[in-house]
């Protein structure tokens, strides 16, 4: 007898072995739960109406409207006033939002004092008073040993723009 048949043969015994039936539990379960009669599905609840309301405002401003500030609503025409400048090249640190950007230490260099940032992406960059970072048009207005102060332009939500201060701290 070949080496090939003798392997045939223990597999064809293996396999008789696979073929009692091991599910007779299972297909009796099976059954059971075929034979059950149905449940009944409960119908759905009542679906109550709801109470509609009907602003009247009473002489009061739409709130859907923005609202004005004063007595007088006075929008800032395009060009005057505070404004990002669209002409200004953008620096490296204005890709990456302001709350990404750490400050991880200083340097006094010749009465210039720098600032070390950490940006999300591990590179490190060294600014300055008058450098931008933050996506928005953030200025860097001082920089002391433990934190860099700046001043954003943001838009205000009636067509302008407004400055809103900033600041990174030093981490350690």
């Amino acid at each position: 007898m070949s080496r090939r048949t003798a392997w045939g043969l223990a597999g064809a015994l293996l396999l008789s072995g696979c073929a009692d039936d091991h599910l007779s539990d299972l297909k009796q379960y099976v059954a059971e739960v075929k034979a059950r009669e149905p449940v009944p599905i409960d119908p759905l609840p009542e679906i109550k109406p709801v109470e509609t309301f009907v602003y009247q405002d009473g002489n009061r401003r739409d709130p859907f409207q923005p609202g004005s500030m004063g007595a007088e609503e006075s929008v800032a025409e395009p060009g005057s006033g505070i404004a990002p400048n669209p002409l200004r090249r953008k620096e490296e640190l204005e890709q990456y939002p302001l709350d990404s950007i750490r400050m991880v230490g200083t340097l006094d260099q010749e009465d210039i004092m720098w600032a070390l940032v950490l940006s999300q992406d591990g590179t490190l960059f060294r600014v300055r008073a008058g450098n931008y970072m933050g996506q928005n048009h953030g200025q860097i207005t001082r920089i002391t040993e433990d934190r860099i102060d700046l001043t954003e332009i943001v838009p205000d939500g009636l067509g302008g723009w407004q400055e809103r201060p900033a600041s990174i701290a030093l981490r350690e």
